[in-house]
């Protein structure tokens, strides 16, 4: 079986955590080809590193296509990606081939949600706006309604998507005094809402009664752009919109409208469309509207622990074994 590992040549498109790497190269002489950088392989290279290859370990944003998967050929048994998500990964070209691929869902749990929290606070106590104040001399004395937010205190919290993040979200938020939980989805989940005490609502009624509405959803033809101008229409004057998932699941020129027009209070993203944001598009321009460059899961701990699954899941495909995290297609 180590002979067998040995022979096995794969493609890893960035620099991934050194944890990850340790445990590839301490895989018994699997051959590894990585792309040492920072920055995103190129896609020309991507395609002519892919050839050959029996597997890719690749991030959420490398795009396996079809074409990807014709120029790496019939030689391709195993994909594992770096990310919990699989949006960027074209399921049904790789089920065709019999491809095997692997996910890295559970551990980034926590760090999403804490994030997800952190955004929230910033976002609706303008937290940014606040510390730009005082370095551009904008603070000149205490004033009873300068730079107001508001609190969660007493408040209805939205969530759309009760998943493992979802559910971490609202675990968190509960300590600070949250009312009410509503959330919406694909079915009701009773006995995971029942902690929370959370309400199963059609996805107007949580966009109508929420004072934040936070979205930690799966992007999937049925989210696809779900919070568009209806959605932010019905939403409330003061309401906070907190987006940690995946940035199509918003209509962006909806949300900016919508912001401008103080149909809603303000907004704070991790996620965007595209990634990066140009340094032009007209979100970056408000003050109510908090953008990160999609951090979500960036800490030390769990980017290296999503390196290891994600290599374990490389070499457990490979070596015909069960992955520790398979996507079964």
């Amino acid at each position: 079986m180590r002979a067998l590992l040995r022979a096995m040549e794969v493609f890893v498109t960035r620099r991934i955590p050194p944890a990850g790497l340790r445990t590839l190269s301490e895989a018994g002489g699997c051959a590894v080809r990585l792309w040492d950088s920072e920055e995103p392989v190129p896609r020309a290279e991507l395609l002519a590193a892919v050839a050959g290859k029996q597997g890719l370990l690749c991030l959420l944003s490398d795009r396996v296509d079809r074409e990807l998967l014709e120029a790496a050929g019939p030689s391709l048994k195993v994909i594992s990606t770096m990310s919990v998500g699989f949006d960027h990964l074209d399921l049904h070209e790789i089920k065709k081939r019999g491809i095997r691929v692997g996910y890295t869902p559970d551990v980034l749990t926590d760090a999403t949600a804490e994030l997800s929290v952190a955004l929230l606070l910033a976002t609706c106590r303008r937290l940014p706006e606040s510390a730009e104040e005082v370095k551009n001399g904008g603070w000149t004395t205490w004033k009873p309604l300068w730079m107001c937010g508001y609190g969660l205190s007493g408040s209805t919290v939205g969530i759309i998507g009760l998943g493992r993040i979802g559910q971490a979200v609202a675990r968190r938020l509960k300590p600070f005094g949250v009312k009410k939980f509503l959330y919406t989805g694909s079915r009701p989940k009773t006995e995971i809402a029942a902690e929370f005490q959370a309400e199963f609502v059609p996805i107007t009624r949580l966009a109508e009664e929420a004072d934040f509405v936070v979205v930690t959803c799966a992007l999937t033809p049925e989210t696809q752009g779900i919070c568009n101008k209806d959605f932010f229409s019905r939403m409330r004057k003061n309401a906070v919109f907190i987006n940690t998932s995946r940035g199509a699941v918003v209509n962006q020129e909806d949300l900016y409208d919508a912001l401008v027009n103080g149909q809603i209070a303000a907004a704070g993203l991790d996620v965007t469309t595209p990634e990066p944001l140009p340094t032009d598009h007209p979100l970056l321009s408000l003050k109510n509207c908090v953008i990160l460059p999609h951090i979500g899961s960036a800490t030390y701990t769990t980017r290296n622990t999503m390196s290891v699954l994600a290599a374990n899941n490389l070499l457990a495909g490979l070596r015909g074994e069960p992955m520790p995290s398979e996507l079964l297609l």
